[in-house]
């Protein structure tokens, strides 16, 4: 996998501004075979030792997140959630405010899109500074849902990113 991932993953410095490294997956999601290799992996903590589906729904974040949490709910046979940006959805939601690694943001759920009790698994790109998880995790938890885990392309280990989810398990395909 991670020569996979270092081989369709594109680092481009400086981008969307100055100081900043972006992993381009977009190479990736144009290889089929790497790509299915991903959505697979990225699926697997939501199985049990025997196989068996262990969460309801899977939640990815904008926008990234919905390119490969969307195929991860397919193959799980389960539900997609999309976790968006403020102002995106129609119906009443839940929002949560954090810091990025260069900036602010706001992420909105609808109320409904997680019932009590359930369990799901949150998927994204890139585990930078944990933020983006960290707040997905509180809007699951306010819809009264269960984080099952954290499942992500990339991580970067030198942001320390999990000191933000002390309490989550996180699944990471690479950290750099």
């Amino acid at each position: 996998m991670e020569e996979t991932l270092e081989r369709l993953v594109a680092d481009v410095p400086d981008f969307p501004e100055p100081g900043v490294g972006f992993k381009d997956i977009t190479p990736l999601l144009a290889d089929h075979a790497g790509f299915a290799q991903v959505v697979e992996a990225l699926a697997a903590p939501a199985r049990d030792a025997d196989g068996a589906v262990t969460v309801t729904k899977v939640l990815g974040m904008e926008s990234r997140g919905f390119i490969l949490g969307a195929p991860a709910a397919l193959h799980l046979g389960v539900g997609f959630v999309p976790v968006r940006k403020a102002g995106k959805l129609p119906r009443e939601t839940h929002a949560v405010s954090y810091s990025l690694e260069y900036g602010e943001a706001t992420l909105e759920i609808h109320t409904d899109a997680v019932a009590p009790g359930e369990r799901v698994l949150v998927i994204d790109d890139v585990l930078a500074t944990g933020g983006t998880a960290a707040a997905t995790i509180e809007l699951v938890e306010r819809c009264g849902g269960v984080v099952a885990g954290v499942s992500v392309l990339l991580e970067l280990g030198f942001l320390d990113p999990r000191s933000k989810l002390p309490d989550t398990p996180v699944h990471s395909l690479l950290v750099s």
